[in-house]
């Protein structure tokens, strides 16, 4: 069920962004706001490969668009011609991340190092749900303003 719902969620934000280019996916929401559906993209991206590949199965990597520099480089430094490579990029986190869960129980923990409590995976099924949920809710809004498509 946690599979389901979370690939449901992946599935939709792609949808949201189906049909669009580059220079439409990286048009911003509203000032000052930087937010856009290729930022959400890339943001998500981030957020998989955080979760659980840095954080659950605990592999070395660095973050993909973000740094200490540039916390919100997954939303701010959107290009509309690195569109194609960006959602190349989400898909390889997305099978990243799909690959580190099959082989794990749901009830296999790690400690968040930041706040220092024991978590599960279960607990990250649930987190990226949420996180798609209300991100695919921004989507709908920003698919909206750029061509007026609305839906699930």
């Amino acid at each position: 069920m946690l599979d389901s719902w979370l690939d449901y969620h992946r599935a939709t934000l792609q949808l949201k962004c189906a049909g669009l280019d580059g220079e439409q996916l990286s048009r911003r929401a509203v000032e000052p706001s930087t937010l856009s559906l290729l930022g959400l993209v890339r943001h998500m991206a981030e957020v998989e490969r955080s979760w659980f590949r840095r954080r659950f199965a605990g592999q070395d990597l660095e973050p993909i668009y973000c740094g200490p520099d540039n916390e919100d480089g997954d939303f701010d430094d959107v290009d509309a011609a690195s569109a194609e490579q960006d959602f190349t990029t989400y898909a390889r986190e997305v099978d990243a991340a799909r690959e580190v869960a099959e082989r794990h129980s749901l009830d296999e923990t790690f400690v968040h190092q930041r706040h220092k409590v024991e978590m599960d995976l279960r607990w990250v099924y649930v987190h990226m749900i949420e996180e798609y949920a209300r991100h695919n809710g921004h989507a709908d809004l920003l698919r909206e303003r750029i061509d007026g498509v609305t839906g699930d």
